[in-house]
């Protein structure tokens, strides 16, 4: 995509891209909303006129004669190589309570961050296949993340490493065992003088007792922690405000006002789901109405907290400085004069004031973790002025495990090899400090350094090329371990695969070192949980030991009971904010550094899903760029697709430009994770790498001079790049004040005596008729849907060329619209499936009848049938149809148990679309059919339903007037898109309310 690409555009002179009902206006790029004649060309392109263009350029027996070519090319093309077999390996043996067809589920958590979140694996004969929430998890609550859904195919990714290899030099597991023995001895010597070991955050129960052990040994041994998405600010600020460190438990389904700066409480912070889960709760105007909640949000690039916001203001690093103090100041929780500072904003931090000085007790500030550790306490200090502490924030014991004594740095580290201190060197895991460490360090030169260097890593990454021995790490869905979520739950992890290489886990590795030379990782995990669950003993009677009942219990809960932090009574110092150094003064543009949503610290750049999900605001898939706001971009003479270079010091970059409504002014945004050296071949060489410009006294933003521009032309691979709406209406929006007064204030005119004409005969649907609802108040744009989407589906990866040509798979896209001025625009995202219309346009056009409507209202389609004419695409006016161009499986190195079996894996020159999970519905009918009952309402769920965070999507049988979907659609918010066209969608929203406040000007 090219926004602005022509020149800077002319904001001034845009016509309205889309006019709704309102009268608010909607576009989906720069270009769009200038219609730039380069825009027109492509969309032209893209959307020829019918009647206009073809008619001009051939008669009747022509376009006939080109007709049925089209047919006969695409019908050829259609028969492609028959997709090859997977390979299968059978059972030789049935295990026990395996069913064929009859998925189980079993417990286990994923951990980032060093915070666990509850998931259930499905297995298939004993394959998983698909990861979903686990209800019972705080953490969860039955929600999963994009990177949580993609954690299945890292699990089967054929480029983790392997074997254990010293030097590069493949090595048996006996001899590495023998070497750590070796340095144990040695290091007993000297009292573990010499010894360093490296993690990264991790809140493992089992890993903190190791390491305590670890140190008891060895008491002169040093444990150093590294994470390059730290949340160090965060716990800097607690201690500062509570003299120790401690967590915060956030309860936003309490909160009436929340102010949101940088932050991340939606998508990154930990406890996100659960957190994205409780604020939706009270944003679904037709249920709560007058209780609906309010979002204020300041930040300099845009969140999806931002995106939800009723009021958001795009400022700088500075700005947002400026802005806590002055709030501090107004609530009381500073010094008085800071209430008069001067700020851009005055009048709207002023008028949020006096709504949170209202709103005592029941609001608070959220920061994200980018923010200073002096703005976390200045945070700290406004919430205990509003009385939040107690009512919406609990402080809890730490969570995450940290070393015990100060100097445990990276930094530290880094210090200590270059002064030969360390002779035997362990990294664990340590979010690969070789790629991500500190530019200004140098890692990778001091790692070479120590005399015995170990790293144990899942991949043959950066980390493994700097050090002496590497052994392969496993993943964590095929390891024994613990984890506690953001609230202290525990959370036992059992392996859901057996391991077919080399593999060992942090703990594995670490009871080596404390001289056990064949470690049990399950074993090790039951001792240290006997206290609690019982040690494990042999079961001789015909029910199990207590002690096993106890330990089978919380595996297949997925929760260790009563392991919650305790709550800690801590109140903030009367004169933190006082004590708080003033904000350092800055000139000038800003270089900021925010992770990726999805590739997060570059962990996740080898999986292919997660590489291919477009980010929410750019779209982009397979890049990263410097995003720039548009009336910098224009003072700079930058447009989208340009290449520029950036210096921090002696150090340069380049990387393509991206004009980005919503950015901060005088700010530029660099996403982490990508430039990989050592990825495997999906993650390397994708995108630019921004650890070279960052420092380790500046993370997370950092003083650039203007960049230097070095070429144009840079081809972004986009999945909304040519899309426009041609003014139709598609969405519907309005303010809460609005509904209060008119519930009925969206609803169009009152619909005819008579129904609307129609080619199509009428078709009544006396039984089940499946249906569908998405709450678009409700849905915050985190791509979690598409990812289970394309887990559940068997939806391919196709590359970002492929994306170049618009040919990307995903049966599910989520829509990003802005509406208001380009600097600080409101964004509406709306998540897209087929609408399953029951006047369907897509099946009058198919000539084989391949696209079909069954008796329960579904669009189905016959892969048999299909000879790839694509006519069904062309007809159909929400595009929701994709079209095997490739055989895009074929090459798909992922061995063939890692797909669904319940789902048809397409070959090339077949159409594809979202099906609302008929495999689902099916299994569902042929229970209840076998019970001879009824689908019950909630039995059958989509795989985008399960995975929503929020509840946005809501499934079931509109026919059953008790369904979730029924009572969804009777909301006067609820309306179909281009309900003009009279295709009858199955598929419905309700309408975006937002509760602007009325002494503030609503875009």
């Amino acid at each position: 995509m090219s926004e602005g690409a022509t020149g800077a555009p002319d904001l001034t002179a845009a016509p309205p891209a889309l006019a709704s009902p309102g009268g608010r206006a909607y576009w989906m790029t720069l270009e769009e909303l200038v219609r730039s004649p380069e825009f027109l060309a492509r969309a032209q392109q893209a959307f020829p006129g019918f009647a206009g263009a073809l008619a001009e350029s051939c008669d009747r027996r022509r376009f006939l004669q080109l007709a049925a070519a089209s047919m006969a090319l695409m019908g050829l093309a259609a028969c492609g190589p028959e997709v090859q077999p997977r390979d299968r390996e059978p059972y030789v043996e049935q295990p026990e309570g395996i069913v064929p067809g009859r998925a189980r589920y079993y417990a286990t958590a994923t951990e980032l961050q060093g915070y666990g979140t509850g998931v259930l694996i499905e297995h298939v004969m004993g394959r998983p296949i698909k990861v979903e929430g686990n209800p019972e998890h705080p953490a969860s609550l039955g929600a999963t993340s994009a990177i949580a859904q993609a954690s299945i195919l890292g699990l089967y990714d054929p480029y983790r490493a392997q074997a254990v290899t010293r030097d590069g030099e493949l090595m048996p597991w006996q001899a590495l065992v023998s070497a750590l023995l070796g340095q144990r001895q040695a290091l007993q010597r000297r009292a573990g003088r010499g010894l360093a070991v490296l993690t990264g955050a991790s809140s493992s129960p089992t890993l903190a007792a190791q390491l305590a052990e670890l140190q008891r040994t060895l008491p002169a041994m040093r444990w150093y922690q590294w994470e390059a998405v730290s949340r160090d600010n965060v716990r800097a600020a607690a201690v500062q405000a509570f003299g120790r460190p401690l967590e915060l438990v956030t309860d936003f389904a309490a909160a009436e006002v929340i102010v949101a700066v940088d932050s991340d409480f939606l998508d990154a912070a930990p406890g996100h789901l659960r957190f994205a889960r409780d604020f939706a709760s009270r944003r679904r105007a037709a249920e709560v109405k007058g209780r609906m909640s309010r979002l204020y949000a300041l930040e300099s690039t845009p969140t999806l907290a931002g995106a939800k916001a009723d009021h958001c203001w795009p400022l700088d690093p500075a700005a947002i400085d400026g802005a806590l103090r002055r709030l501090a100041g107004a609530l009381g929780a500073g010094p008085r004069e800071w209430a008069s500072l001067e700020h851009p904003r005055a009048h709207a931090l002023d008028v949020m004031a006096a709504e949170l000085s209202a709103a005592r007790g029941r609001a608070l500030l959220h920061l994200g973790a980018s923010q200073s550790a002096a703005n976390h306490a200045l945070a700290h200090a406004i919430n205990e002025s509003l009385g939040a502490f107690g009512t919406l924030l609990q402080t809890i014991e730490p969570v995450v495990n940290a070393p015990p004594e100060a100097g445990s740095s990276l930094a530290d580290l880094n210090a200590a090899l270059r002064r030969d201190e360390v002779e035997v060197l362990l990294v664990l895991d340590a979010s690969n400090p070789a790629y991500t460490a500190p530019a200004d360090l140098d890692f990778t030169a001091a790692l070479r350094r120590a005399p015995f260097s170990l790293y144990l890593g899942q991949y043959a990454d950066e980390t493994a090329a700097a050090t002496h021995w590497h052994v392969p790490q496993r993943h964590e869905l095929e390891a024994w371990g613990d984890t506690r979520a953001y609230d202290g739950t525990v959370t036992l992890q059992q392996p859901q695969l057996r391991m077919r290489a080399q593999r060992c886990s942090a703990q594995e590795l670490l009871a080596v070192l404390l001289g056990d030379p064949m470690p049990d990782a399950q074993q090790l995990l039951r001792r240290q949980w006997q206290d609690r669950l019982g040690s494990a003993s042999p079961s001789s009677a015909p029910g199990l030991p207590q002690a096993d009942e106890r330990w089978i219990a919380a595996l297949r809960r997925g929760v260790v009971p009563n392991t919650a932090a305790a709550v800690v009574n801590a109140r903030v110092r009367n004169d933190l904010a006082s004590s708080l150094p003033a904000p350092r003064a800055t000139t000038g543009l800003t270089l900021l550094f925010r992770p990726d949503p999805y590739l997060w610290d570059g962990r996740f750049a080898d999986n292919g899903w997660l590489q291919e999900l477009g980010r929410p605001f750019t779209r982009l898939t397979w890049d990263n760029a410097v995003l720039v706001a548009p009336r910098t971009a224009e003072r700079l003479g930058l447009n989208t697709a340009d290449v520029v270079e950036i210096i921090v010091a002696d150090r340069a970059l380049s990387a393509p430009v991206w004009v980005l409504p919503g950015q901060a002014e005088e700010c530029l945004t660099l996403e982490l994770g990508f430039g990989r050296r050592r990825a495997g071949p999906v993650g390397e060489g994708v995108g630019a790498d921004a650890y070279r410009l960052r420092t380790s006294n500046a993370p997370w933003r950092i003083a650039i001079a203007a960049p230097r521009k070095l070429g144009s032309g840079y081809r972004f691979a986009s999945i909304q790049r040519e899309m426009t709406t041609h003014h139709r209406d598609v969405l519907k929006e309005g303010t809460l004040a609005q509904f209060l007064h008119d519930p009925q204030f969206l609803r169009e005119s009152q619909p005819e005596q008579r129904p609307p004409e129609s080619l199509y005969p009428a078709f009544q649907y006396p039984g089940i008729a499946w249906a569908m609802s998405i709450d678009l108040n409700a849905c915050i744009g985190c791509h979690a849907c598409v990812a289970a989407c394309q887990a559940e589906n068997n939806s391919p990866v196709v590359g970002k060329t492929e994306v170049w040509r618009n040919h990307d798979m995903h049966w599910l896209r989520i829509d990003r619209y802005y509406a208001g001025s380009p600097e600080a625009p409101q964004v509406v995202f709306e998540p897209v499936p087929c609408m399953h219309c029951e006047n369907a346009p897509c099946e009058v056009v198919c000539p084989v009848h391949a696209t079909v409507h069954d008796s329960e209202g579904l669009n189905v389609m016959i892969y048999n049938r299909c000879v790839g004419t694509r006519f069904c695409s062309n007809n159909c006016p929400y595009k929701v149809r994709r079209f095997n161009f490739f055989d895009y499986t074929a090459p798909d190195p992922r061995p063939g148990m890692s797909w669904n079996p319940e789902v048809t894996v397409r070959g090339r020159g077949v159409m594809e679309k979202c099906t609302y999970c008929i495999q689902r519905t099916r299994a569902a009918m042929i229970d209840a059919d076998r019970e001879n009952r009824r689908v019950q309402d909630g039995e059958v769920r989509t795989a985008c339903q399960q995975a929503c965070p929020t509840q946005a999507i809501t499934f079931g049988d509109r026919n059953d007037p008790t369904s979730a979907v029924a009572a969804r659609k009777a909301s006067p918010l609820d309306f179909v898109m281009l309900r003009a066209l009279n295709t009858r969608p199955r598929t419905s929203y309700e309408a975006l309310i937002r509760n602007p406040n009325p002494q503030l000007p609503h875009a």
